[in-house]
């Protein structure tokens, strides 16, 4: 029962926060972001009152199952961004732009760490360093989704931002698997190409190919249902298993057989957008019946910062080295790539802004950091740092950039208060328009109704 009411808490909260927030023209996310944090064991929690906030992160990660989910909605719709006729319009500089910005990231953050390193070796080791620089590579597709959706961005610059988005989890995944298998050979002194090459490569692989299969599955499955309804919950469902088929894995030896959640359910949705005639109209289904459970999501991702965080002196100071180099190297990676291929000089300027959001996927690096030994710890805490920062201000400096790029238009409060007034007379409008109609078929009418 209390999971139930600590889930409605959360969307009601997320909700009424948004409404706040709407007053200083502030993206959602970051309403659901701070609502989480208001609810969650620092702050509401606290209280002590089952079922009003969260008393303690063991509450929150009970909800794990629900975040999960709500990633493998997220990247099923970025799927729908790879139909190949927009790939043949960005797919080459999505690619090269989705890799540079990354290794940029990870290269600038490796050499500030190291350096750091040098001069307090007894605060930060070097294959500490080496892994924050792997995890600085990942960006949250999540919030990023979510500003687009929000205020409807159309544009070259959203068009190759979330083909972008969804490319750097994949070089995410190698970097980190090549950057951790070599800060644990520092750490053990034994190198192990299998965990290094073999396993990134194999999860990268069998994601992609669960994905294609479980497309063409549905692709043939919604063949047999004729009713949009049947589609939809067909395509539903789907999403939920192919997520709950993601979390399988298998070791033989030091091999091991495991996907990733986020590349499969994108296959999912790239396969099933390009080969099923129907994709475009299920798609926009299946974002309106997830847009609750994205919300949940988020203000459960508030709950799980840790602002306990902030009381560590010198791990807020390795904190700030770690945004300032990460958001350097995706800001001039993106520039300079992004030139490199050809695109306008709005691209150019302002894509490296939207790339700097940054969540899960980070914290799922983390818990594989754990095993790092004593460095874990530290890591997981600069990186729940990083994301506290990042998921909080990250939302609205998309929002500014995607803004300055002119393709967000916002509405003047004028013309939103004009179009409340509207909806709300909507029905008798309606009825009076239909009246004098009939009246004016009939010869009846000899004025004209104005508003």
């Amino acid at each position: 029962m209390y999971t139930l009411l600590n889930l409605a808490f959360a969307l009601l909260a997320g909700l009424l926060m948004t409404r706040l927030f709407s007053r200083w023209h502030l993206p959602d996310v970051t309403a659901f972001l701070v609502a989480g944090v208001l609810i969650g064991p620092f702050v509401l929690g606290r209280i002590g009152v089952s079922g009003l906030g969260f008393g303690s992160y063991e509450e929150v990660e009970q909800l794990g199952i629900v975040s999960n989910v709500a990633m493998g909605f997220i990247a099923f719709s970025i799927g729908n961004e790879f139909r190949l006729s927009q790939l043949k319009k960005t797919g080459s500089q999505a690619l090269v732009i989705g890799v540079i910005q990354a290794l940029v990231a990870t290269v600038l953050v490796d050499a500030a760490l190291i350096g750091f390193h040098l001069l307090r070796p007894d605060i930060l080791s070097v294959p500490a360093a080496i892994t924050l620089g792997a995890i600085a590579s990942a960006t949250a597709p999540a919030a990023t989704l979510m500003v687009v959706r929000q205020y409807k961005a159309k544009g070259e610059l959203t068009d190759l931002l979330l083909p972008i988005v969804a490319l750097d989890d994949a070089v995410g995944l190698i970097v980190f698997a090549v950057s951790f298998g070599i800060a644990k050979a520092l750490t053990s002194g034994v190198v192990s190409l299998v965990s290094i090459l073999v396993n990134p490569l194999i999860e990268i692989a069998g994601s992609l190919l669960l994905g294609a299969f479980a497309g063409f599955v549905l692709t043939k499955l919604e063949a047999k249902f004729h009713s949009n309804t049947n589609r939809m919950s067909l395509t539903i469902g789907f999403v939920f298993l192919t997520v709950a088929l993601s979390l399988l894995s298998v070791e033989i030896g030091e091999v091991k057989l495991g996907f990733s959640s986020l590349l499969v359910c994108m296959m999912l949705g790239t396969l099933f957008c390009n080969i099923c005639p129907l994709s475009d109209d299920l798609m926009k289904r299946a974002d309106v019946w997830s847009q609750p459970l994205l919300a949940v999501f988020f203000v459960i991702s508030g709950a799980e910062l840790r602002l306990e965080v902030f009381a560590q002196g010198m791990l807020v100071l390795v904190g700030v080295v770690y945004i300032l180099f990460r958001s350097a190297g995706k800001y001039l990676g993106a520039f300079f790539s992004a030139r490199a291929v050809g695109c306008s000089e709005k691209v150019v300027r302002y894509l490296g802004v939207t790339l700097l959001p940054q969540a899960g996927v980070a914290l799922g690096m983390c818990v594989t950091a754990q095993s790092i030994g004593a460095d874990g710890g530290l890591i997981r805490n600069i990186i729940l740092f990083s994301v506290l920062i990042y998921e909080l201000v990250g939302p609205l400096m998309t929002k500014e950039a995607l803004k300055a790029a002119g393709e967000i238009t916002e509405k003047p409060k004028e013309v939103l208060e004009r179009r409340a007034r509207k909806l709300e007379a909507a029905e008798p409008k309606e009825f009076l328009e239909r009246y004098l109609a009939q009246k004016k078929s009939r010869g009846d009418v000899k004025f004209k109704y104005r508003e």
